[in-house]
């Protein structure tokens, strides 16, 4: 990785927003449910399972938390509506957890009472550390009241991770496995990419082998693949058993090629207004792609009055 993606990336906060307008739509499906669905049937088309997810984290008020949860019923509507091979994914600040954890609560219930009744399913996201056992505590309680069409996220970067995953044993859960794309204290955290990845393979190590988890290996790292593979190899796991699972935009060569070998692929879809937030957050994660958009854009100026995020 070059200086100058570095560079970039440490400053993307200070790029003109309709720079990062040129990144959401490699990103971001789009601003509306009808676009969102429609990147979904594409990806269908490809091959791909999608989860779809309406951008936007802490709310404000308990009005904004609840009208997020109706937007996830239309979502789900959608879903059945257009025959999109999918799923949904939410944020527990989106959903209120920044404001109590009952709000939260009542908030995925509606949501899961409807999934449940078409047959659908719902992950719960995973955010930054202060809600981690929270997120945590609410997932375990709908698990042991018998809602199995629902799952949450854990996250290779923090040192607690190995320990919650464990902990999660007795659920027989269904997990993402991700890195984590959120800033934490060094204290709490792994900080390099060596060490993340280290992380994320020895949960692989542990979690793959159960037959009573459902694993989405959510990774765009050829270490992390590979070592994936040769575990879903080692054991003999049926495709049934698990599902890789990347990001929208990112890395579409190696999706094709877990697709060919044979792999259970989900590509998350993220819709909606917010998407300069996510954006700026999917640049920071990604130097090299936000040095390719600046040179991109440098070569292009007229790129920065372009199309709107979502035009295709």
């Amino acid at each position: 990785m070059g200086l100058f993606d570095k560079t970039v990336a440490s400053s993307v906060k200070f790029m003109p927003k309709a720079v990062v307008r040129k990144v959401a739509s490699r990103y971001v499906s789009g601003e509306t449910l009808q676009q969102a669905v429609q990147e979904c049937k594409r990806l269908n088309d490809d091959g791909c399972l999608v989860t779809m997810d309406l951008l936007g984290e802490s709310i404000e008020d308990e009005a904004h938390a609840n009208a997020s949860a109706d937007t996830y019923l239309d979502i789900l509507d959608a879903i059945e509506e257009h025959q999109v091979d999918g799923n949904v994914s939410i944020k527990p600040t989106h959903f209120g957890l920044g404001l109590s954890v009952e709000l939260f609560e009542k908030n995925v219930r509606r949501v899961l009472e409807k999934a449940g009744a078409m047959g659908n399913f719902v992950r719960i996201d995973m955010e930054d550390h202060p809600y981690t056992d929270d997120t945590l505590a609410v997932f375990r309680k709908l698990r042991e009241e018998g809602i199995e069409y629902t799952g949450t996220v854990l996250q290779a970067m923090l040192h607690r991770t190995q320990a919650d995953l464990e902990g999660l044993d007795d659920l027989g859960p269904n997990l993402r496995l991700c890195k984590g794309v959120y800033r934490e204290p060094e204290e709490i955290a792994f900080q390099t990419y060596d060490d993340i990845n280290a992380s994320f393979i020895k949960m692989l190590e542990y979690a793959l082998p159960k037959r009573n988890y459902y694993l989405g290996i959510a990774t765009h790292d050829d270490p992390v693949i590979e070592a994936a593979e040769k575990i879903i190899a080692e054991h003999e796991l049926k495709r049934e058993d698990y599902e890789f699972q990347m990001l929208l935009g990112v890395r579409q060569e190696v999706r094709k090629k877990l697709v060919d070998r044979g792999h259970r692929v989900r590509v998350y879809v993220p819709y909606g207004t917010e998407w300069y937030a996510y954006c700026v957050r999917r640049l920071k994660e990604n130097p090299k792609f936000a040095g390719f958009v600046t040179k991109d854009v440098l070569k292009n100026p007229k790129m920065l009055f372009g199309t709107k995020a979502g035009d295709r």
